[in-house]
């Protein structure tokens, strides 16, 4: 099968979120499967470092490069507003290359290169699936713009031929916009297990960040935004009781000025001394902030799926989210625990899985099992299976889904 994906981010420009991870995981899980794949993506600032990891050449449309078997186009960005780009090469490759495909599969909502290339699949009949990246429900500003978008882009919201769920949460999302159930496809985000095979060596990352063996490690990984729950971390911090508990808040900051709205709250708090802020986290040290942690957690007001808790149980270590992350019902009680989107609620879970060895190590020892799970391997075994499925129906003039989305608005 040749498939075409289509993204706003992609590899080496991880600092944009899970997705920019995430595509290229599935699209080397489908390159291994004996499918031909491409990439369409927005060239988000090439710089001499991007240039030398992704093994780019300019081209006439921009960048252009193979990784891990599959081609790979960084369309030139005319402009752009936020992380919206305008990207007219797409039309020129759509119009030379779109009818070279059997499926194409978008991802995300708010952005340009969807529709763009969704409506050339309407021209040339080429089916599209749609996978919201969790951006169905409106969270956290532009709650107008996006209503307006939806309005303006139902024809290409109302024609795809499937809608990718990552979770329970947001196919009940996606229903409350509209979409026909026959439409929606359930599919967990996943992990490569193979990029967790041979994990670093406990200590390294403690070390760098002046963390003795002993002390248990509160990890939160992940882009910092309000929404994330971060600051709930905090404010559990002097509830859990034990004051050699350190907390450990990484990633890219996601809104200008959080992490020094953070920092206060620390200080105010009386914590700042055990609340540590390393900053983004990629690759190697990632995966050394994984290991060195006692605990993972995540308490998100909303969180359509959780990759980087999936991950953190890949590395061994439990994690604890919010009730209102998608991953939950899949590791409650297996390899971590759920608890609501309040801080005394997240103090008291945190300080049971940190007090309670026997609960402690039952939940990681079933982290292997769990992680097998939700490995790339069978998830895009049956993704695979939809798209043939959507080819047969399409070839036998079939439209999936009786109904259109008549009250996505």
């Amino acid at each position: 099968m040749r498939i075409l994906k289509v993204t706003q981010a992609y590899y080496p420009f991880n600092a944009r979120g899970g997705p920019a991870i995430k595509v290229r995981s599935i699209a080397r899980a489908l390159r291994e499967r004996e499918n031909e794949v491409v990439v369409l993506t927005a060239d988000l600032g090439f710089g001499p470092n991007e240039i030398a990891s992704a093994h780019v050449v300019a081209d006439s449309e921009g960048w252009r490069t193979h990784l891990d078997g599959v081609e790979v186009n960084y369309f030139r960005t005319w402009c752009h507003y936020r992380n919206l780009t305008v990207n007219p090469g797409i039309f020129r490759f759509c119009r030379h290359r779109l009818r070279e495909f059997d499926i194409v599969h978008i991802y995300g909502l708010y952005d340009t290169l969807g529709p763009a290339v969704g409506f050339c699949c309407r021209k040339f009949k080429v089916p599209y699936y749609i996978e919201p990246l969790g951006m169905t429900r409106s969270i956290d500003r532009g709650f107008l713009l996006k209503r307006l978008w939806k309005r303006l882009a139902r024809k290409y919201l109302a024609q795809a031929s499937r809608w990718i769920a990552t979770s329970d949460l947001e196919r009940q999302d996606l229903s409350a916009e509209g979409v026909p159930s026959a439409k929606v496809l359930l599919r967990y985000n996943g992990i490569d297990l193979n990029d967790f095979k041979i994990l670093p060596p406990l200590g390294a990352f403690r070390k760098r960040q002046g963390i003795a063996d002993h002390d248990p490690m509160i990890l939160f990984l992940g882009r910092l935004i309000p929404r994330k729950g971060a600051d709930l971390l905090i404010e559990a911090l002097p509830q859990i009781g034990n004051v050699a508990v350190k907390l450990v808040i990484a990633g890219p900051e996601g809104e200008s000025g959080y992490v020094n709205l953070l920092r206060e709250k620390a200080k105010t708090l009386g914590v700042s001394d055990r609340v540590l802020f390393p900053g983004p986290l990629y690759e190697e040290m990632q995966k050394e902030a994984y290991v060195d942690a006692t605990v993972f957690a995540l308490p998100s007001r909303y969180e359509n799926f959780g990759n980087t808790a999936a991950e953190s149980v890949a590395c061994g270590t439990p994690a604890v989210v919010s009730d209102r992350c998608g991953i939950a019902p899949l590791i409650d009680q297996r390899a971590g625990l759920v608890t609501a989107y309040d801080s005394l609620a997240l103090a008291a879970t945190l300080k049971d899985l940190l007090n309670n060895s026997t609960l402690y190590q039952r939940l990681k020892a079933a982290c292997p099992q769990v992680a097998q799970e939700i490995s790339w391997d069978g998830l895009v075994q049956g993704m695979q299976e939809s798209y043939e499925n959507t080819i047969e129906e399409l070839s036998l003039c079939i439209t999936p889904g009786a109904k259109s989305i008549s009250s996505l608005n």
